[in-house]
C-alpha cells in the first residue's frame, strides 16, 4: 500500500493518529484547571509510567487542551544535566510577558518580572546554567534570598497573582521529571504548596518514570497530598485495537481481526510499539485488508527498527558493567526480579551491586517496584538484551 498515506506515527513524542484510552486522565487535568480558575483547591497531576507508554504525547495533548480552555502554559523537558531553576526561569519569563499584555494583570506581571530578576541574579551563583533575559530591576527583598526553596515559592506566588488578575491559570508542563535533583524537587513541591495555601491558580502537570513517585515523597513528605499520581500503562485490549483500526479505517483500509489480535499480542498494548507494528504492517501489506500474514511478515522489520532506535539509544549509554547487569536481568525474564536472584546470576553478593543499581536508576533504565525488587523501565528490553548479547559469553566478559 502507499507508504505516503501510512497513518501510523512511531517516533519520540510523535502524536499518534488515534490517542486511545487516555480520556480519564485528560479529564482529571481539565477539572484541575477549572477548579483553580475558580479559586478552588486542586492537586497537580503527575503521569507515572514506563518508556513507550505515551507520556510525552499525552503531556503535549493536555497542554493543547489547556491552551484551548484559555489557560496559560509553559512546557519543557528536564534533562539530566540542567538545573530546574535554569529551565523554569526563561519559561516563566515568557508566561509573565504574555500576562503583561492583559490590562488587568499588568502591575502583577511587572512585579513578577521584578521577582524573576531577584530570583535569577541571586541563584546564579549556585546554578550557573541560569540564562534569562531581565526586563526590570529586582525589587529588594522579593525572591532574592539566594535560597532556592524560599525564592521559588515567592517567585511562583507572584506569577500566580498575575494569572489570577488575568482570570486564567498557569499550567507548568514538565517531562522527564525524575531527572530533577531531590533538593530542587523539594523546592518545586514547597513552591506549589505555598501557591495552594494562597489559592493561586498555578499547577504542575508532569511526567516521569515509575521511580518518580518515591522520589517526590523523599523530597517532601507531604508530596502525596499535593499531587494526583496517574499510572499510565499499556492500553487495555479494546483501546489498543482502536489505536490500530481507527487510523487504518480513516484511510479506507481494513485490518482483519486476527491481524489486530496479533499486533496487540506482540506489542502487549504499549502505544509506541503499536505504532511501529501498525506502520510496518501497512508497508508490508499489498492491499486492504491487512492480514495476520502481513503482520507476521512485518515483525522482523519492526524488531530490527526497535533494536536500532528505541532500544539501542538506551543501550549505548551504558557501561560494560551496567550492560552485564541488565543482561543478567534479561536471563531471568521480563521481571520484576529479586535483586538477590540477579546477583546470583552474576556470582556475586547482592550488596556489591548497590552503586551499579543506583547508576542504572539514575540513568532511567531500572526501578524498584517494591523493596528488593528490580524491573526494567523499558518494556520488552529483556528480549533486546538477549538479542544484542546472545549466548553465555556475557557471563565471563570483564
Amino acid at each position: 500500500m502507499d507508504p505516503v498515506l501510512n497513518p501510523f506515527a512511531p517516533g519520540a513524542g510523535s502524536p499518534p493518529p488515534e490517542l486511545a484510552g487516555r480520556n480519564e486522565v485528560r479529564e482529571a487535568v481539565r477539572i484541575c484547571i477549572e477548579r483553580l480558575r475558580r479559586a478552588r483547591a486542586a492537586k497537580s497531576v503527575l503521569l507515572i509510567g514506563l518508556r513507550g507508554v505515551g507520556k510525552t504525547v499525552l503531556l503535549e495533548q493536555m497542554r493543547r487542551d489547556a491552551e484551548a480552555s484559555g489557560a496559560h502554559t509553559v512546557h519543557f523537558e528536564a534533562p539530566e544535566n540542567r538545573s530546574l531553576p535554569a529551565l523554569l526561569a526563561p519559561q516563566l519569563r515568557l508566561a509573565l510577558m504574555r500576562l503583561n499584555r492583559v490590562e488587568a494583570a499588568k502591575d502583577f506581571a511587572v512585579r513578577g518580572l521584578r521577582a524573576l530578576a531577584g530570583f535569577a541574579s541571586k541563584l546564579k551563583l549556585a546554578y550557573k546554567d541560569i540564562e534569562v533575559g531581565l526586563d526590570y530591576a529586582p525589587e529588594p527583598g522579593l525572591a532574592d534570598n539566594g535560597d532556592l526553596e524560599a525564592d521559588l515559592g515567592a517567585f511562583l506566588e507572584q506569577v500566580g497573582r498575575a494569572a489570577q488578575a488575568a482570570n486564567t491559570v498557569l499550567v507548568i508542563f514538565i517531562d522527564e521529571l525524575q531527572y530533577v535533583e531531590e533538593a530542587q524537587l523539594a523546592a518545586l513541591i514547597s513552591a506549589l504548596h505555598r501557591c495552594a495555601q494562597q489559592r493561586m491558580p498555578v499547577t504542575v502537570v508532569g511526567a516521569g518514570l515509575p521511580q518518580l513517585r518515591g522520589r517526590m515523597g523523599e523530597a517532601k513528605s507531604y508530596a502525596e497530598r499535593l499531587f494526583e499520581f496517574a499510572e499510565i500503562g499499556p492500553l487495555a485490549i479494546a483501546d489498543a485495537k482502536l489505536a490500530i483500526t481507527v487510523p487504518a479505517n480513516e484511510e479506507g483500509v481494513d485490518v482483519e481481526p486476527d491481524a489486530v489480535d496479533l499486533i496487540v499480542t506482540e506489542t502487549q498494548g504499549y502505544p509506541y510499539f503499536l505504532q511501529e507494528w501498525g506502520k510496518c504492517a501497512w508497508d508490508v501489506a499489498a492491499a486492504s485488508p491487512i492480514t495476520a500474514n502481513d503482520v507476521k511478515g512485518a515483525s522482523s522489520e519492526v524488531i530490527a527498527a526497535l533494536d536500532e532506535s528505541f532500544f539501542r539509544v538506551r543501550f549505548d549509554r551504558l557501561t560494560p558493567a551496567e550492560k552485564k547487569y541488565l543482561r543478567a536481568m534479561a536471563e531471568l525474564g521480563p521481571g520484576p526480579h529479586r535483586s538477590g536472584d540477579i546477583a546470583q546470576q552474576l556470582g556475586r553478593r547482592v550488596e556489591s551491586f548497590g552503586p551499579l543499581r543506583s547508576s542504572l536508576i539514575l540513568k532511567g533504565m531500572i526501578w524498584s517496584p517494591t523493596h528488593g525488587d528490580t524491573a526494567f523501565t523499558v518494556p520488552l528490553f529483556d528480549g533486546f538484551m538477549k538479542r544484542i548479547m546472545p549466548g553465555d559469553a556475557w557471563r565471563t566478559a570483564s
